[in-house]
């Protein structure tokens, strides 16, 4: 199967999280017949894997996404993300044959959402790993890709019906609950660190504009630059829930999700070696690290037990913006896989570079040691 053709069936497929059966058979089955030794089902999660070339260490991990966005399909170029991971991998066996060592082409379902590499870190799918990256396309470029700690909270009212016009005053209203912890939300925005993000849709706003809701849901991302303030800036946002509640009478029940995005801990020696192997190929991509992108990763979760990067690589304009249909679109041109191609290309120069050389490896590590 050849990797413009991989890439589109995976765009015109889409499968959301967990439910990647398709893509992840797919690029097994690509990775086998490249002489990869496949493990399916990996972390107890159906569709995840590893596909493995070389034995022993060091071992250096190329991550897979393959997961699409609701409704929006691959409007994150997660199609492109595993073609240029198994381009990637199939590649870098030059290197091991070479050198030594190991290539681990490993599939991490569910990224949106989900937080897929949260859960295999957790059964310890990256334990025997000394490098990882991965590489996403975007609206611009960056060697290394700060991203946001994230949790999901998940939020409801119970109140009382009644009817709203003739017997209001024997109501509980669960809706206007909701309405005033998002004012109480909008008002603690300008009080919070730069970087940090509240976001949140109404699930369930209630039955009729003739009863008085006795029921209300919704569903909030609570993001910030580091897991510290994370914490902080959770205790606020439920504070704005507790008001509420009291404010109306309603009764509060919530839930954070037990997965968490980590905040991105870039390894800014893998980083330097993969911008120079981009410029080798005619890229002049800007470092980066200093600034931060406005989403989340569960790379992060990976980036605290390995040496690990994710460069941002450009597919398309400023003016396309990443989960749009636009951007699902770009998702599926040849020009888009031809740059995420080269960053494949980029991404196999690196694995050399660390299976190459010692001191390249143990700077990454050494690196690791004093920022994780």
């Amino acid at each position: 199967m050849q990797l413009e053709e991989l890439s589109r069936k995976i765009h015109d497929n889409p499968e959301t999280a967990f439910e990647e059966r398709q893509a992840a058979d797919w690029l097994s089955k690509y990775l086998e017949d490249n002489g990869f030794t496949l493990e399916r089902g990996i972390c107890k999660l159906s569709t995840a894997f590893r596909g493995s070339y070389g034995t022993g260490r060091p071992t250096i991990a190329i991550l897979a996404e393959y997961d699409a966005l609701p409704k929006l399909g691959h409007a994150c170029g997660h199609n492109l993300i595993a073609t240029a991971t198994v381009a990637a991998g199939v590649a870098s066996k030059i290197a091991v044959d070479a050198l030594g060592g190991c290539v681990a082409v490993i599939g991490t379902p569910g990224e949106e959402l989900t937080g897929g590499k949260a859960v295999m870190a957790e059964r310890g799918a990256f334990d025997a790993i000394d490098a990882a990256m991965i590489v996403h396309p975007g609206g611009g470029n960056s060697a290394a890709m700060n991203t946001l700690a994230c949790q999901t909270l998940e939020v409801e009212f119970i109140g009382r019906a009644a009817h709203a016009s003739a017997e209001p005053e024997l109501g509980i209203n669960a809706l206007e609950a909701m309405i005033q912890s998002y004012n109480a939300i909008n008002s603690l925005r300008q009080h919070i660190k730069d970087g940090a993000r509240i976001h949140g849709v109404i699930t369930d706003g209630g039955e009729a504009a003739n009863i008085v809701p006795a029921h209300t849901s919704a569903s909030f991302f609570v993001r910030a630059i580091d897991d510290e303030y994370l914490d902080i800036l959770k205790e606020k946002v439920i504070d704005c829930f507790t008001g509420a509640a009291v404010a109306t009478g309603a009764e509060l029940k919530y839930k954070w999700d037990t997965i968490r995005y980590a905040a991105m801990i870039n390894n800014m020696t893998m980083a330097r070696l993969f911008r120079d192997n981009m410029k080798a190929l005619g890229y002049d991509i800007p470092l980066g690290g200093d600034k931060f992108w406005g989403g989340s990763s569960d790379v992060g979760n990976v980036s605290r037990l390995v040496p690990t990067i994710q460069p941002l690589v450009s597919i398309a304009p400023d003016d396309v913006l990443i989960h749009t249909p636009e951007f699902a679109e770009r998702a599926k041109t040849e020009d888009s896989l031809r740059s995420m191609l080269d960053a494949a290309k980029a991404m196999a120069m690196t694995v050399i570079d660390l299976l190459g050389s010692p001191d390249n490896l143990a700077k990454s590590r050494d690196e690791f040691a004093k920022v994780k």
